[in-house]
């Protein structure tokens, strides 16, 4: 590979990486109306002609985002909790950390966009196998992050629980900082979780 193609392959992916990093803040900031092709080509410094090059549709330029975003999150995420301490008290300061993944910039723009799928049939298409995708990750990622069991029906029911609750509260701290309540609602959800999980953990190692 000659330097001029390297050089070529660099610039590209950095276009795109600027393109992808302004889709997720105009959806944030304008929803998806205001994220229209030429907000986000704006936004990332690029001509909209740069823009089209690389995702022909916005509708392919926020769901390229949407996912870029989340493996890097996740990626962060896994770095934090390779700090926490191995016990049962690991559980409450692990769903801080998930919760972290919901309540941030990557689910308001995520929830932008599944709002406006519901109307647009080229986005649902686009979303609809991410979603898929992510669901099954932060699920695989729940269980090894708890160090569970998911052949165990009720392990795989109380980790379900647990995500679709991180999501409700995801939702209710859209309109107004609702960190307060969240942590006690997590710090209960956690002791729950703790009485009973630990003895299934005990059982595996039986």
């Amino acid at each position: 590979m000659s330097g001029t193609t390297r050089q070529e392959q660099e610039r590209s992916r950095v276009t795109r990486q600027k393109l992808m990093t302004a889709a997720i803040e105009v959806l944030v900031e304008k929803g998806w109306a205001g994220a229209t092709t030429g907000a986000i080509a704006e936004r990332a410094g690029v001509s909209r002609g740069a823009c089209q090059h690389h995702f022909p549709t916005r509708a392919a330029l926020v769901a390229a985002a949407v996912e870029h975003v989340f493996h890097q999150q996740v990626e962060e995420l896994v770095r934090r909790v390779t700090g926490l301490p191995e016990s049962r008290r690991r559980v409450e300061p692990v769903l801080n950390l998930l919760h972290d993944v919901y309540a941030g910039p990557l689910f308001t723009a995520a929830t932008h966009l599944w709002v406006a799928a519901g109307a647009d049939e080229e986005l649902k298409a686009l979303l609809l196998p991410l979603e898929t995708h992510v669901g099954r990750e932060v699920y695989r990622l729940t269980v090894e992050l708890l160090g569970l069991d998911e052949r165990d029906r009720d392990v795989r029911d109380a980790v379900r629980a647990t995500l679709d609750l991180l999501r409700g509260l995801a939702l209710a701290n859209l309109l107004h900082d609702d960190t307060a309540r969240r942590r006690k609602v997590l710090a209960h959800w956690a002791r729950t979780l703790e009485a009973q999980l630990t003895p299934k953990r005990a059982a595996q190692t039986d």
